[in-house]
């Protein structure tokens, strides 16, 4: 019974470990690095956006939630983008084609860039994405200050910090 209640404890321990490497990035802390072609084919990082606000935006062409939501912030980016806002967008698709053709059909002008593999994508995993669109809001010195605002409180948060 006593080696049962050890191996039970060294397994809690481990799980720990193991659920807080793999854990989202949490408030206040600073945003994991993202390094990944853009649909021109140059590599674009999160990290070149210090000194400005940024909207961190994990989405796929296929994902409707997702669709709608590029009408929600080409209105933020366009009344915020002139004071110090970006948005750094993160597509899922493993079909560049489809990728490319939304852009073009939401008519998306912020940075995006790709990591193919959908739910797999290594940058997906890093930031433990399990739903699209999933948001994270990235203060000028690259601590992450919130995650999956609405429209309304992105706004707000954008008002104040700009």
């Amino acid at each position: 019974m006593i080696k049962l209640i050890k191996s039970l404890l060294v397994l809690s321990v481990i799980m720990l470990i193991t659920q807080s490497l793999y854990a989202q990035p949490k408030q206040g802390k600073q945003a994991f690095e993202i390094a990944l072609p853009s649909l021109t084919g140059d590599t674009l990082k999160l990290s070149s956006l210090k000194g400005k606000v940024v909207l961190l935006d994990f989405w796929a062409s296929w994902c409707g939630p997702c669709r709608s939501a590029n009408k929600d912030m080409a209105k933020l980016y366009s009344k915020f983008k002139d004071k110090g806002f970006e948005i750094f967008s993160v597509s899922l698709d493993d079909n560049i084609n489809a990728w490319e053709k939304a852009v073009k059909k939401d008519k998306i002008t912020w940075l995006q860039v790709n990591d193919k593999g959908g739910w797999n994508a290594k940058t997906a995993a890093q930031w433990q994405i399990y739903a699209l669109p999933t948001t994270f809001l990235v203060s000028k010195d690259g601590k992450l200050l919130a995650m999956d605002l609405t429209e309304k409180q992105l706004e707000k948060a954008l008002k104040d910090l700009l």
